[in-house]
């Protein structure tokens, strides 16, 4: 193959219609980079034999030990073919520039893949066709349909139907029917999904109109006797409610007759399409090409006697294969037969010749007279079916350039942007167009920063090779040296051995024998980028807008910083060329935004106007913690230094430092924490790293359990507590119930909508009595919260709507909720956690949060204290006691705080004004609120709530009692199993505790020789139905368990695990169990 010279690829970017910028996207081990390696060999960077084989753009070494892609990285394809401008016009010689983004498709790393589909137009969609949708799956073709991406489907691994599985071609077709029929349900469940999503609002906003026009009326009948107008007026009023839009889904669907579905073997090196076969069969069946790809695929017969094509009705009894069959799949499955088939698997070369023959190809004599079949295989279907071919066609036919696509995408992207409706015109119409010219603005996004060596960046390589004539006349002449000297010595004709020896040391440079004491490759970030509009050339000058960037406001506090452009590189795998400009509609690296941009963000040559793409993070949150620390104390700097770089250059890793002043690592999962620690000891910190054990999380909650322990006070009832301050002048009375389960959840789900209602109303309560300088920082503080999350959250009506209705369908508590709602003073913790603070007292002492309008801000301290003045310090007690359970200091989850009194008894002998009493009992009453909530809390039943897991594995049924037996042991909960038709595959679908998931894929590999691999998700929390501070204290109890209680409770000794991590007193350890007087040799 011919290498393509970088300068081709930088000409092709100056054609945006020429461009395609695709992603691959599929489940972990379905064959991405295999079949990248293909598309690479077409440039000649790699040997087509070793394509599929060498996994080109697994740069990393650990990428190429575990086999699995763990970065995505990018890479710029040369691919030109014949192409007609119209159906009857004479074929064109055509050039085009593929911007190739390959992405992982492990869960840990479903971050990159984030990152990858924002920058690109189209995606290549991968399915196995063995294992069919897999978890993953589904996700890649969520993210496809939520970035608005064009996707191509490819069904990958089609030789291992006919290898492993030993399926007929007739079974095969069936099987590809059902894995095509499993993507398309996906897309339809999408599809279904948003559609009654904009069925419901449609209704809501008709329901508006309705009730704005009824109003109309009334008010129009009041004002005219008649009445008649006010009727005309309600008509004039309804046309607005247009019928609802039905949506057509044809063009949703995959289907190989749209050439939206290509078969292949990325191993194997083929590939292909219907519209292929279509135009092979054209002349031999006498069928135009367009009618014959119709129904190549599909429950349609050739007749073999009158070569028309029959329809299933039509049959009339007969027994014929399907076209697909007879006229594709028989002719694969022979070319297996003939290479690899057989008798010992040998082949059979006359069966092979035939083939040949009818394909008019021509195998070389060496791989004719190869003793391995697959060279003859590989050999014969490149030639036949190349795997590069069908799928760069089906790319450039069926996938957007950059100007079509922005069209179509960015609309939705620039109005689900924050603050969208200050964005400039100018702008807006320039992203949307596309448009290139210098006079344009740039709008650029960088979705990640990826580490580069020093020594790697094209700066400090020499160029494709090539010597400067210097370089080449110095290299030159010691050579001749060399040459004359070998000569000399071999005719015995030197003069003086010294004289040889200068010559030699003459010509050596002092480089050549210095020690080799360099300082280790510093790593520089280079910006992972699209660019929409405009230009951006080296030296330019652009604003980097940050995450919570507004146009509304542009300069709030951080205001974004001008960077200068310091180069900019066209990204070719594991190297990258210098480039001097970029134009709209490119991927590219950037450099000179370290320090600037955190993980992602926007770049934008003016300020006012700009959009944020970044606004909206796609990321997951990662779940697992590690403390981290030297093992050389003296390296922690050097530590703290690598984690701020692993941070940036990794768009899902995060770091912490605790107040314990633990430096704690978060992760998305076992082998993302795996990767990240790697990076650091030989990357970042390039110092020893020991690693804690992973830190988890965990929740703490209440419920009314069959068996409790008596109540503390029985007059007073369970979880209520009277608790007096130190100096005896505050008493407070409160009540702890555990929350209905139905109430927690939709707080849960509802944080958001708390989090802006909070702001919302610190924003009024604000404009009500601050000047105009400090509503400005308040009003950024409000939009920094509608950055964060950009999805749809409920007005203060409905949620008050819906959280009512919630406390309403409650079983057998109606009455203790009745007035719930209105009396709710505080969400907790950190004001947004599934926790309430009711206000039951008879004064209404901490006023409502939920109200409809500000209501006047409470008056100062005046010169007698009354219980008004602590409502802040309760309200501050309660999110530092839901902060902090009183298990092991885990946030709290599910509890309703009553504050029913709060009573005064000033002290006669104290003569000191209000205010500095204030002070004095500030602490005291924060203290007691938060003592008597731990005491309210362990008169109840406690329960931790675990981490969990969903945890998808594949397993054949040789393995499937071992998976179990892990499963088992780990504590799992195995939901349901399923058998995949067609395939000797179990799915099988469990939960499992992220405190127990360690070393779980390695143990599940190992027990099952690597036959099954788990997909590990994490899917939140559930309750650990045993109470921790449980002993036998029932006469059956004492008599089956003892006094020790032999059975171990599982929920103490996670909680005796943290209370240990965190320095807490763990009660009921003995540090010695048996003791025994120690005998000394003295006596």
């Amino acid at each position: 193959m011919p290498v393509v010279n970088p300068e081709k690829l930088v000409a092709l970017q100056r054609n945006p219609e020429g461009i395609r910028n695709i992603c691959i996207l599929a489940h972990v081990d379905h064959g991405k980079t295999s079949l990248t390696d293909a598309l690479i060999a077409t440039n000649g960077i790699i040997s087509p034999k070793l394509a599929g084989k060498i996994r080109y753009l697994d740069s990393r070494p650990d990428e190429q030990i575990r086999g699995i892609t763990m970065e995505s990285s990018a890479i710029s394809l040369y691919f030109s073919m014949l192409r007609r401008s119209a159906p009857d016009a004479t074929p064109e010689q055509k050039e085009y520039l593929i911007n190739l983004i390959d992405s992982p498709g492990h869960i840990d790393f479903s971050s990159e893949v984030s990152t990858a589909s924002r920058l690109c137009d189209g995606a290549v969609v991968l399915v196995d066709a063995v294992e069919g949708v897999c978890s993953q799956t589904v996700t890649v073709l969520r993210q496809t349909w939520v970035e608005h991406m064009k996707p191509l489907l490819v069904i990958n691994k089609m030789d291992r139907l006919v290898t492993e599985l030993k399926m007929t071609p007739g079974e095969a077709y069936t099987h590809l029917t059902k894995i095509l029929e499993q993507v398309n349900a996906v897309l339809g469940s999408f599809f279904q999904g948003e559609r009654m999503e904009e069925d419901l609002n449609w209704r809501e906003r008709v329901d508006e109109r309705i009730a704005a026009a009824a109003k109309e009326k009334e008010r129009l009948d009041e004002e005219n006797t008649t009445g008649t107008n006010g009727s005309v007026d309600t008509e004039s009023m309804t046309p607005s409610n247009q019928e609802f839009e039905e949506k057509d889904d044809e063009d949703l669907y995959f289907a190989p007759e749209k050439n939206n579905v290509i078969f292949s073997s990325a191993i194997d090196g083929w590939a292909f399409t219907v519209r292929q076969f279509a135009s092979l069969y054209e002349k031999k069946l006498g069928i135009k090409r367009t009618a014959m790809e119709k129904v190549l695929w599909g429950d349609f017969y050739l007749d073999p006697k009158t070569k028309k094509v029959l329809a299933q009705k039509h049959l009339k009894g007969r027994a014929l294969k399907p076209m697909f069959v007879q006229l594709v799949l028989d002719q694969i499955w022979a070319v297996y037969q003939a290479t690899t088939g057989g008798d010992k698997g040998k082949g059979d070369p006359a069966m092979t010749e035939k083939i040949t023959k009818s394909l008019n190809i021509t195998l070389p004599p060496h791989i004719t007279c190869s003793r391995d079949p697959r060279a003859i295989l590989t050999t014969l279907f490149s030639a036949w079916l190349p795997l590069s071919t069908a799928l760069l066609v089906s790319v450039i036919e069926s996938l957007p350039s950059p100007p079509v696509a922005q069209e179509g995408r960015l609309p939705a992207l620039i109005d689900a942007s924050p603050g969208y409706t200050h964005v400039d015109p100018i702008i807006r119409e320039a992203m949307i167009k596309s448009r290139s010219s210098k006079n344009e603005p740039v709008v650029a996004y960088v979705s990640k920063m990826v580490s580069i060596p020093e020594s790697e960046l094209p700066e400090n390589k020499r160029r494709g090779g090539v010597l400067s004539p210097e370089e080449a006349r110095e290299m030159g002449r010691r050579k001749r040296a060399e040459i004359a000297r070998a000569q000399a010595l071999e005719n015995g004709t030197a003069e003086d051995p010294i004289d040889g020896l200068t010559d030699t040391l003459g010509s050596t440079a002092i480089e050549d024998v210095k020690v080799e004491d360099k300082e280790p490759d510093r790593e520089h970030l280079i910006g992972f980028a699209r660019i929409y509009s405009g230009t951006l050339s080296v030296g330019d000058s652009v604003y980097v807008l940050p995450p919570k960037f507004t146009p509304a406001h542009p300069h709030n506090s951080p205001e974004p910083q001008k960077v200068t452009v310091t180069a900019l590189y066209l990204l070719m795998g594991r190297g990258l060329e210098p480039l001097t400009s970029v134009p709209a509609g490119v991927v590219f690296g950037i450099a000179g935004l370290e320090g600037h941009i955190l993980k992602s963000g926007t770049i934008c040559s003016q300020l006012e106007g700009s959009v944020n793409l970044a606004g909206v993070n796609m990321a997951s949150q990662p779940i697992v913690r590690v403390a981290l620390e030297p093992v050389n104390p003296a390296d922690l700097d050097k530590m703290i230094r690598g984690l701020k770089l692993l941070v940036q250059s990794d768009p899902c890793a995060e770091y912490e430092q605790f107040e314990s002043g633990e430096h704690v690592l978060l992760t998305a999962g076992e082998l993302h924490l795996e990767r990240c620690l790697t990076d650091l000891r030989e990357r970042f910190a390039r110092c020893e790293i020991q690693a804690g054990e992973p830190i988890v999380p965990y929740r703490e909650t209440i419920v009314r359990a069959e068996e409790m322990k008596p109540p503390a006070n029985k007059e007073l009832g369970r979880g209520t507590v009277i608790a007096t301050t130190t100096s005896k002048q505050v008493t407070i009375r409160l009540r702890v119930r555990p929350l209905p389960a139905e109430v927690t959840e939709f707080l849960g789900k509802n944080a958001t909508a708390i989090k802006r209602l909070y702001s919302d109303r610190q924003a009024a309560e604000k404009r009500t009595d601050q000047k105009d300088s400090q509503e400005s920082s308040e009003q950024e503080d409000v939009d920094e919260d509608d950055v964060v999350d950009n999805s749809k959250v409920l007005s203060l009506a409905e949620f008050k709507k819906q959280l009512q209705s919630t406390f309403e369908s409650v079983k057998g508590q109606r009455e203790i909720w009745a007035n719930a709602v209105e009396q709710i003073t505080a969400f907790g913790p950190r004001r947004t956690g599934a926790n309430v603070l009711i206000d039951a007292t008879k004064d209404c002492i901490c006023g409502r949060f939920l109200r409809d309008s500000v209501e006047e801000k409470e008056q100062a301290v005046g010169d007698t204290l009354q219980a008004r003045d602590f409502s802040d310090k309760v309200g501050y007690a309660f999110q530092l006691a839901t902060a902090q359970g009183p298990m092991c200091n885990e946030p709290v989850q599910g509890i309703a705080v009553f504050l029913e009194e709060v009573t005064l008894t000033p002290s006669t002998d104290d003569e000191s004004s209000a205010r500095d009493k204030l002070g004095r009992l500030t602490g005291e009453v924060i203290k007691t609120v938060q003592q008597a909530i731990k005491q309210g809390f362990l008169d109840w039943s406690p329960r931790l709530l675990l981490a969990m897991y969903s945890c998808e594995i594949q397993a054949s049924t040789e393995v499937l009692g071992r998976v179990y037996d892990v499963i088992t042991r780990r504590r799992g909960r195995v939901l349901s199993e399923a058998m995949k038709e067609g395939t000797p595959f179990f799915t099988i679908l469990s939960l499992l505790p992220v405190a127990e998931s360690f070393g779980f894929s390695d143990e599940i590999r190992k027990r099952t020789s690597g036959a099954a691999s788990p997909q590990l998700i994490f899917q939140g929390f559930d309750i650990l139905d045993e109470d921790p501070f449980w002993v036998p204290f029932t006469e059956d109890d004492l008599e089956d368990l003892g006094e020790l209680a032999d059975k171990e409770n599982v929920a103490k000794r996670y909680m005796d695990s943290v209370r240990n991590r965190k320095g807490l007193m763990v009660s009921g350890r003995k540090l010695v169990k048996d003791a025994e007087k120690q005998k000394t040799l003295k006596r």
